[in-house]
């Protein structure tokens, strides 16, 4: 059998229809997540392999050898091949027709990966950490906030690779998009690139306002009049999902600026125009990260010390109920005494004038702690 026939094989191209049937089933259900395996038409990791010349996407339905095949004769345009978590075995195939270095396909298959960009020759291979902000009617201190996920890129001359890992970020709204613009598409893989970048960092906006929404929520309840009752465990872990977001956005600044400032064989000057309008988007995410992180500090902060304040008018009412209860027991203490001569012991007034007694300097403590405001 054929290296292609082999290829075939190994990514299920030339299943279930083909790419057409993939065309059809985007435009008609355009926010449906086709790149989990269970909704993918082709029926392996294989989400979609579409031809663009001049920015546009070329007709029909071809394998992706065969789109490689038609790119390399004509000299010009790219293939976008995008996968989603595929296995070494799928992958084998792919990375033998493209070229690939092996380094950069191990970190394409096994994932777990922090932002980084990489040049093998003419090959560049970016990863970027996606998020997305998890829905939950009420945060609690086991609530997961931000759930997070990867896209690796190879990028060469003729063309793009993007491989997907997690259930979010989907990159069929992108590639619809881009369509939509062939004077941008039609700069080349880079533009792919970009605009990839761009999605990516746009998410991080988005997921940093809802995580905002989470911590002005927390900050109200706080310092609401029974603030001191607010479980801590919320905070720590807003903090600990913070953390989360800031190790996914954080690492990625080194990788845009190389994209911005240093010469890639791979992506035009005009490119790099547009990845520097990214890397601002991507600083604003970073200190907004960071000033969540200094804030919810404050937040815990001001909330130890409401409950040390909580704490220390608990003692005091304690010490005053403790003081008004001392009266009667000291009294009472006294006449307890198994001593023959005790003051008033005959005398006919002599009970109602100890309660009286006792009375009264209860009522005194009382108004006195009463004034002081220890009860």
């Amino acid at each position: 059998m054929s290296m292609a026939g082999n290829l075939r094989k190994v990514t299920g191209l030339d299943r279930v229809g083909g790419l057409r049937k993939v065309a059809r089933l985007a435009r008609r259900r355009a926010r449906v997540d086709l790149s989990h395996p269970a909704r993918s038409p082709l029926g392996t990791s294989v989400v979609n392999c579409v031809t663009y010349h001049k920015g546009a996407r070329a007709p029909g339905g071809r394998d992706v050898v065969e789109a490689l095949r038609q790119v390399r004769k004509a000299d010009h345009g790219f293939v976008w091949l995008g996968l989603h978590e595929p296995t070494e075995r799928e992958f084998a195939g792919i990375a033998e027709l493209f070229d690939l270095h092996p380094l950069a396909v191990e970190d394409a298959v096994e994932a777990h990966q922090r932002p980084k960009l990489e040049r093998y020759g003419d090959t560049l291979f970016a990863v970027f950490k996606t998020v997305c902000y998890v829905e939950h009617t009420e945060l609690t201190a086991t609530s997961e906030v931000v759930n997070t996920g990867e896209i690796m890129v190879f990028v060469g001359p003729d063309f793009v690779i993007s491989v997907r890992h997690g259930r979010h970020g989907s990159l069929g709204p992108l590639r619809e998009e881009l369509e939509a613009n062939p004077e941008q598409l039609a700069k080349g893989p880079a533009a792919v690139l970009h605009a990839i970048a761009d999605h990516v960092v746009d998410d991080y906006l988005t997921v940093t306002d809802s995580v905002q929404a989470d911590i002005d929520q927390v900050e109200t309840d706080v310092f609401a009049a029974n603030g001191a009752r607010v479980d801590p465990g919320r905070i720590y872990q807003l903090k600990r999902e913070l953390l989360e977001l800031k190790r996914a956005v954080a690492p990625l600044a080194r990788p845009l600026l190389e994209l911005t400032t240093r010469p890639i064989r791979v992506v035009e000057p005009e490119i790099q125009a547009y990845f520097r309008d990214v890397s601002d988007h991507l600083l604003r995410a970073t200190e907004q990260i960071a000033a969540f992180d200094e804030l919810l500090n404050s937040i815990l902060q001001a909330h130890l010390a409401q409950v040390s304040v909580a704490q220390n008018e608990d003692m005091r009412k304690i010490t005053a109920w403790a003081a008004l209860i001392a009266v009667p027991t000291m009294v009472c203490g006294v006449y307890g005494m198994n001593f023959r001569y005790m003051p008033e012991l005959t005398w006919r007034f002599g009970y109602p004038l100890v309660l009286g007694v006792i009375a009264v300097a209860c009522v005194v403590l009382y108004r006195g702690f009463k004034r002081n405001g220890w009860l």
